[in-house]
């Protein structure tokens, strides 16, 4: 007898009753609406997924979500491969997280090329000249949302300062301070002090709950979502091998020293390293590819950030930005334009594929990690240093927007770049001034904001340089 005549549903429709050609459709629609960073995006997906498909219930929404927030990389974007996953197995979680992706990596290299090929022209020049104003308003919000969420104590506060105090007075690497924050909270958490158990977590998402019974999926784990160890160990030998054996072959082929290697490595260890979501990957980038690696200066991380915020998806896409400069500048034999399309291309790789690592493998055991005590305390306190990254973050592109010349201080291992007073760049003061005005005053959303900011740097752009 056939499966139609047993179900009622076609083979390809699971018992939940949602086709992988639908739940394509709707993971499109969800990744032609994910604008306006993690937050904005996490609650688009809770508003489609949840509120109006009903796929799943709210509080399995909110397991997947406190899973994602534990991981390293975009958690938007792993929430997206971890629904996907569970409604449609390996396929389902590789469509949603691909699509998710997918119209950020077109519009980011798109852009890439406009930069550095009319980038000279006034009305790019202004254009971005709006866009850093508005930017780094926009980084200052994310300082106080995410404080405003994750400081709930003294030694939680304290923690932030250290983390703003270690990376802006002495340069120390962001990968240190996540390990030193993460091993403070797990041994706190182990040691049951109330502050590293306070928790916080993600709360309420959407306006209407939907209970796990009355959703599609229903409160029971697939089959394919149980542990099963012979599975997740081959999934991990074939992202593995995907992610790294590229990174090989350009080091073995091309040397350390190259740029596409130097990309392919860096990126990969930020895939490893980045907690906390984009802000605090862009303060580790900013770090090592303007300060280490000269790949880009400050302006154009900024311009980077811009052209993140104002497209689809996550906003870690600026790394394709800067792996297509680091390569446009060092082509090593290639047409400039191939190679930094290839730069582009191969940061977007070895950011995301770990991405789909750490779902296809984890996932089956998020239960465990979600019960332990010790590692939420220590997500806690990386949540906490986070606060003191993003802090960095926006200090370091304030003084680089607002003033044209620093002067760097280096003593007993201290090193800051103060700004020379009579060097500020008024127009970008006034401009940013007006942002926060819109933001904070008005309630303005991101993308307005944005929008105005460029529209008024192209105007301003054009009168100074016809005068």
């Amino acid at each position: 007898m056939s499966e139609l005549a047993v179900t009622g549903k076609p083979r390809d429709v699971p018992a939940h009753g949602v086709s992988f050609g639908e739940a394509m459709k709707v993971w499109a629609r969800v990744a032609a609406l994910s604008f306006g960073g993690p937050a904005g995006q996490i609650a688009v997906m809770h508003r489609i997924i949840v509120e109006e498909k009903k796929w799943i219930g709210e509080q399995r929404f909110l397991q997947a979500l406190n899973y994602c927030t534990l991981l390293p990389g975009p958690e938007a974007q792993q929430l997206a491969t971890y629904i996907g996953w569970l409604m449609h197995r390996t396929k389902g979680g590789l469509v949603a997280g691909t699509l998710f992706v997918l119209p950020g990596l077109l519009a980011i290299m798109a852009l890439s090329w406009i930069y550095v090929l009319f980038g000279k022209i006034t009305v790019v020049q202004g254009l971005f000249f709006g866009l850093k104003a508005a930017v780094l308003v926009i980084v200052v919000e994310a300082v106080l949302r995410v404080g405003k969420r994750a400081l709930k104590n003294n030694t939680m506060r304290g923690l932030a300062a250290a983390a703003f105090i270690a990376l802006f007075f002495f340069d120390v690497p962001f990968p240190i301070i996540i390990l030193a924050a993460g091993l403070i909270g797990y041994v706190g958490g182990r040691a049951g002090l109330p502050a590293f158990l306070a928790g916080g977590g993600h709360g309420k998402v959407g306006d209407r709950q939907v209970a796990d019974a009355d959703s599609l999926l229903g409160e029971e784990t697939p089959e394919h979502a149980r542990p099963n160890l012979r599975w997740s160990l081959s999934i991990t030998a074939l992202f593995l091998a995907l992610w790294l054996v590229p990174v090989g072959l350009l080091w073995i082929y091309l040397g350390g020293d190259n740029t596409f290697t130097q990309i392919s490595v860096f990126f990969s260890k930020m895939a490893v390293v980045t907690f906390g979501g984009a802000y605090a990957v862009l303060a580790y980038v900013a770090q090592q590819a303007v300060d280490h690696y000269h790949w880009v200066t400050a302006g154009e991380m900024l311009d980077g950030l811009g052209m993140a915020e104002t497209t689809p998806g996550p906003l870690i896409m600026v790394t394709q930005f800067v792996g297509f400069l680091a390569a446009w500048r060092d082509p090593g034999g290639l047409p400039p334009l191939l190679a930094a399309t290839l730069g582009g291309l191969l940061t977007t790789w070895v950011t995301f594929v770990p991405c789909f690592l750490w779902i296809f493998f984890g996932a089956p055991f998020v239960e465990a990690l979600r019960s332990n005590k010790a590692l939420s305390a220590a997500l806690g306190a990386i949540t906490a240093a986070i606060v003191g990254v993003i802090l960095n973050l926006a200090v370091w592109f304030a003084l680089h927007v607002l003033f044209a010349e620093l002067v760097p201080v280096r003593w007993l291992g201290f090193a800051v770049d103060l700004p020379v007073l009579h060097s500020i760049d008024l127009p970008s003061l006034v401009l940013a001034l007006a942002s926060a005005i819109a933001i904070f005053r008005f309630k303005l959303g991101m993308v307005p904001v944005l929008l105005g900011s460029s529209w008024i740097g192209i105007i301003y752009w054009q009168i100074a340089h016809s005068v």
